[in-house]
Parts: structure tokens; C-alpha cells; sequence
């Protein structure tokens, strides 16, 4: 208060009760602390300080299921309780993040919307901050955000290596590489500070940077999403190895164990190769982030069926073009894909984006070969190609999965010339099949 008091109508509160008594009425109590117990400590420390109508807004990056519990708890006392899940880092705070509110409604109409528009950032007029749905919508939808950033800076380390390894480019040369990529169609902050990182990095003779591995990642919403997307039964593949691909890095018994093992071939490229190859490695790398980009909004369709959410994923894609991590320029061609059709199952049943993936599957499938026949791990570039191939087969061999089932297990199966289960008596073929 002595150095920085004059500078707005600050009020000092040495205890939970005098910051309470200081609060216009409705209340509006803004909590960002670690995620868990400490969340709990705080809202237990002053929910009983407060009366009907006053409410409690979570920041921080809370599990969504405990959003909802923490919702419906305080919901039976009066007090609107508010997940607002909230990304922008350091910039974010001082020239407005990307918010996805969640909870009440009511409370966001007549109190926190004009709050929240005020303080988010702006893009072409816009404010960045919805109400994305009801208790835990808005910590759900921060969750997936924070996924698909995992994947898309997982691609983007995976492009930064084929053009390493394969395209023997210097960090400097690659730098020039990304600035190139952020004024076409991959325009993005994480290609803007990818460009920036790699014309700064340290590069001792004989390394590539003097960067400790990735830590696993034990704690956070890399691992919340996997888990979930495995209760919602929705192929969030990319998302999942970007995730995996962090948790190897921080094995250092594990890969120390196997780097003495054989890789691939080494066959240097002449420039005019690599440079063919850098074009290809930007198909991938697009590619790969629009498969990316639509698991994480088919994530969101997923939980909206199962919890019951009313969402709109136009204004999801709307929020995300600034202020967040994962602000890119195709959030606009995303929002105006939702807007046209609103039931959109899938951004590659949009003509404009299902034309751009028709074009870049050749080369996509150029790098992950290269990838592969050089020893070069790109776990996220082919979970991505992999999907697409997996969704656009007319028939998969889980067939035969039900078969192998059925004889293990008596699971049956199903067939696609009759209705209903059937079930055959492998270890008896004089038997005749059972129709379930």
C-alpha cells in the first residue's frame, strides 16, 4: 500500500472477514492458487463469510469435475460459484488473456460479462471471453485448450527436429524457417515465439542446445485430458502422444537403456533436398495441427452430449483468436466453419479445410516416412496421420477384434448382413452359430 496505494482505489484487508465487509454487494471473490486442496482451503476459508447472490470465481486451472462439485455445493448455499478457465501466460496478464467462463448464467449476464469483456483481450473489436456453459463447461473447455496447446508445441519441437536432423539447418537458419511459416497459413503465437526461441538458442560445438529434457508430466491438464477423453471414449490421439512424447523426456533411465540400440539411415541432404523437404515438413506441420485442432473441438462435442453442456464452438473458436496460447489466424476460418454449420461434426467436413488436407496428405506422408526411415521420433505427426487414415477407412480391423473376443471371452459380435449379437462356439465347429 505504501508503494503502489495511489495508483488505483486499492483497500488493504489484513483478514477474510475485512476483505469481505469490503466488497460491494453482490460479491465477487477472484481466486487463482494451485489447483486441489488449496482451492478448497480458500473457498472454505471464506464461503461462510458470504451471503445468497455472492460469488465465488475460480481462475486457476482446475480440474472440471472438481468445478462442478465445488458448483453444485455452494449452488445449495446461495453462492454462485464460477469456473473461468483463463489463458495468456505473463502477456496475457498485462495486455488481456483469452477467459472461458463456466457456471451460473445469471451471474455472468448481469455482473462478471461486462467485467470479463473488459479486462480480455480484443481481437478486431471482439471481446475474448464467453460464457461457455454451466458448472464445469468453462474449466472443461481450458482443459482441452491447454491439450491442444501440449500438441500443437509437440509439433512444432517435431518439425524443429526433421529440420535439424534431416535438413541439417543451423537454429538460426530454422528461425528464418518459422518467420517465413508465421506470415502464411500456420500464422500463429506459437510459431511467432518459435521463431524467436531458435534465433536465441545456446549451441555448444558438438550440441544441439544446452536444454535439460522435458520433466514427465505427472500433474496437470495434459494428463487430465488423456484420462478423460479415455472416460468419453473420444480419439484424442494427437493430443494424447504430444503428452506421452513429455513423459518420455523425463526418462532419463529409460532412454539411456536404449540409445545404444540402432537407428536409422543417415543419408545427408543437398539443399536443394532439404529445401524440397522443408516445404514438405510445413505440410505436415499444418496438416497435423488441423487434425490437432478438431480433436480437441470433437473433445468438447463429446462432454457437451455427456454433461448435458449447450455449447457454442463458434464462440469457442472466437475467444481462442486472442489473448490464449493457442491463438492462430485459421481460428477465424474455424469460427466462421461453426457459425456456417453449427452441427459440424468435424473441420474437415468444411469443403475449405478438407481441400487443404487432400493437398498436404502426400507430402505429410513423406515426413513421417523420412521420420521413420531416419530414426527420427515424430510421435505427434503420425498420431495425426493416423487419425485422419482411421477415419476415413470404410471398414477397421476391430472386426477382427471381435472375433478374438468372442473366442476368449464369449463377448459376441456383430455382423454387418443380419441384425443383433451372435455368438460362434469356437472350440466345437460342428456347433452352428449362436444368434444372442
Amino acid at each position: 500500500m505504501e508503494e503502489f496505494g495511489h495508483e488505483a482505489g486499492f483497500v488493504p484487508a489484513e483478514t477474510a472477514r475485512d476483505f469481505v465487509d469490503a466488497l460491494q454487494r453482490p460479491r465477487r471473490l477472484m481466486i487463482m492458487v494451485q489447483a486441489g486442496a488449496a482451492t478448497d482451503a480458500v473457498i472454505d476459508e471464506f464461503a461462510p463469510l458470504l451471503e445468497s447472490g455472492d460469488m465465488i470465481v475460480d481462475g486457476g486451472n482446475a480440474h472440471f469435475a472438481d468445478t462442478r462439485r465445488r458448483e453444485t455445493a455452494l449452488r445449495a448455499r446461495g453462492i454462485h460459484f464460477v469456473g473461468a478457465g483463463v489463458s495468456g501466460g505473463e502477456e496475457g496478464a498485462l495486455d488481456g488473456p483469452s477467459i472461458m467462463v463456466g457456471g451460473s448464467k445469471e451471474a455472468y449476464s448481469s455482473v462478471l460479462g461486462p467485467m470479463f469483456d473488459t479486462i480480455s483481450a480484443h481481437v478486431d473489436g471482439e471481446a475474448c471471453s464467453t460464457h461457455i456453459g454451466p458448472d464445469g463447461a468453462g474449466h472443461f473447455v481450458k482443459i482441452v485448450h491447454n491439450s491442444v496447446e501440449y500438441a500443437d508445441m509437440q509439433l512444432i519441437a517435431e518439425a524443429y527436429d526433421l529440420l535439424r536432423q534431416a535438413g541439417q539447418y543451423s537454429p538460426a537458419e530454422m528461425a528464418e524457417i518459422f518467420r517465413t511459416w508465421n506470415k502464411g497459413r500456420l500464422n500463429s503465437y506459437l510459431i511467432e515465439i518459435t521463431a524467436e526461441v531458435l534465433s536465441r538458442m545456446p549451441t555448444p560445438a558438438g550440441r544441439s542446445s544446452t536444454w535439460s529434457p522435458m520433466p514427465p508430466d505427472r500433474r496437470g491438464t495434459g494428463r487430465w485430458t488423456v484420462q478423460t477423453a479415455l472416460e468419453l471414449a473420444s480419439p484424442v490421439t494427437t493430443i494424447a502422444q504430444a503428452t506421452f512424447a513429455r513423459a518420455a523426456s523425463g526418462q532419463p533411465a529409460l532412454r539411456t537403456a536404449y540409445r545404444p540400440l540402432p537407428g536409422g539411415m543417415h543419408i545427408p541432404k543437398s539443399r536443394s533436398e532439404a529445401e524440397r523437404f522443408t516445404s514438405q515438413v510445413e505440410q505436415a506441420l499444418y496438416a497435423s495441427k488441423v487434425i490437432a485442432y478438431d480433436q480437441g473441438f470433437t473433445m468438447i462435442q463429446d462432454a457437451a452430449l455427456a454433461y448435458g453442456w449447450d455449447i457454442d464452438f463458434a464462440a469457442v473458436a472466437g475467444i481462442w483468436r486472442g489473448g490464449c496460447i493457442i491463438r492462430a489466424a485459421f481460428l477465424d476460418r474455424i469460427r466462421t466453419a461453426h457459425q456456417a454449420a453449427p452441427d459440424l461434426v468435424s473441420l474437415l467436413a468444411e469443403p475449405g479445410f478438407a481441400e487443404e488436407i487432400t493437398a498436404a496428405q502426400v507430402p505429410w506422408r513423406e515426413v513421417v516416412a523420412t521420420a521413420a526411415r531416419r530414426g527420427v521420433p515424430a510421435p505427434a505427426f503420425a498420431a495425426a496421420l493416423s487419425y485422419y487414415d482411421t477415419l476415413r477407412a470404410d471398414r477397421l480391423p476391430a472386426a477382427l477384434l471381435q472375433g478374438q473376443r468372442d473366442y476368449f471371452g464369449a463377448h459376441t459380435y456383430r455382423r454387418i448382413d443380419r441384425q443383433g449379437a451372435f455368438h460362434t462356439h469356437w472350440a466345437h465347429p460342428d456347433r452352428p452359430e449362436t444368434d444372442v
